[in-house]
């Protein structure tokens, strides 16, 4: 089994030692674009040039190092039947969870006014958080958005999701198909985003979107940059709609240094590090699927070409 790991990771050794160590009959090729053809029968790809696919037409899968593959799914020497197989979890989920709940205790139990207060050596208490007050709406519920709704749904929050297809979670009130949208986000006063990119979810946080949201709501988005209008959230911001935007990603990355975003009050920015791919769960979880199909058995994970996702 030759498998290729084609990343542009600075130090590729990282993930090459231990996948070999746990795949010792394989070969390993860290790819470059200048070398000839390898007739490698996997690749483990994050940002691969089209190149690859020119050259190693017979790739019998590749496993994206993400949870996302918009990029991937955009390249135009891509294979129509080539497998795409994404990261499952990975520990990305828990790490999701635990963000969301920090960025939301920061807004509804008045963290920052607390910190006023500790620089003015001020001793007052604020109202305490109403969970009732804030109920979060979670658009998208796949594995990252499950933990984190099963999370907040513990700490007493109102949790509800939205989604294409019809999804029950206990605890959490469902709302499925377009035709639920307006009344999903009416109830909604913290809305997550963590919808895959597909071209009908580009652009979905938009003026129309956030204007049906109850007044003085929360934006946090951790989906794509690429699901958000930019000047439609500052406007909202600027209107009273939006209360606060917590962002962790972006339509370019990093964000440039002139950006209106960094400098605003209104907005919490991160640098898409909310649930970053963890280097050892991520070896495990491909290793058993590579193992597994060598086997012959089915695996999950398999991108939906048509859903993009």
């Amino acid at each position: 089994m030759k498998i290729l790991f084609v990343s542009p990771d600075p130090r590729p050794e990282r993930w090459i030692a231990p996948l070999q160590a746990a795949l010792p009959d394989a070969e390993l090729i860290v790819w470059q674009e200048d070398m000839p053809p390898q007739q490698a029968d996997f690749a483990l790809v994050w940002q691969p040039p089209a190149v690859l696919f020119e050259k190693e037409p017979g790739l019998k899968a590749i496993f994206n190092l993400g949870a996302g593959v918009d990029a991937l799914l955009k390249l135009p020497a891509l294979p129509d039947a080539l497998p795409i197989y994404r990261l499952e979890d990975a520990g990305m989920s828990a790490q999701m969870a635990e963000y969301l709940v920090h960025q939301i205790a920061e807004i509804t139990r008045a963290m920052p006014v607390y910190r006023q207060q500790q620089q003015e050596t001020r001793w007052k208490m604020q109202a305490p958080c109403r969970r009732k007050d804030w109920p979060i709406g979670l658009l998208g519920l796949g594995q990252i958005g499950n933990k984190a709704a099963q999370v907040l749904a513990l700490l007493e929050y109102p949790v509800a999701s939205w989604t294409r297809q019809a999804k029950t979670l206990p605890g959490v009130e469902s709302f499925s198909g377009q035709e639920t949208l307006a009344s999903f986000l009416g109830r909604t006063r913290i809305l997550i985003n963590t919808l895959p990119l597909t071209a009908e979810t580009q652009g979905i946080l938009n003026k129309s979107l956030l204007s049906q949201l109850q007044p003085q709501s929360v934006l946090i988005n951790v989906g794509r940059g690429q699901h958000l209008n930019e000047d439609d959230l500052l406007a909202a911001l600027d209107e009273g709609q939006i209360l606060q935007a917590v962002l962790d990603v972006f339509e370019q990355e990093p964000l440039p240094e002139t950006h209106p975003f960094w400098s605003h009050p209104q907005i919490t920015l991160t640098p898409h590090i909310s649930a970053p791919t963890l280097r050892e769960e991520t070896i495990r979880q491909i290793v058993e699927k590579l193992q597994a199909l060598q086997a012959g058995e089915n695996i999950s994970g398999q991108v939906d070409r048509q859903r993009g996702y």
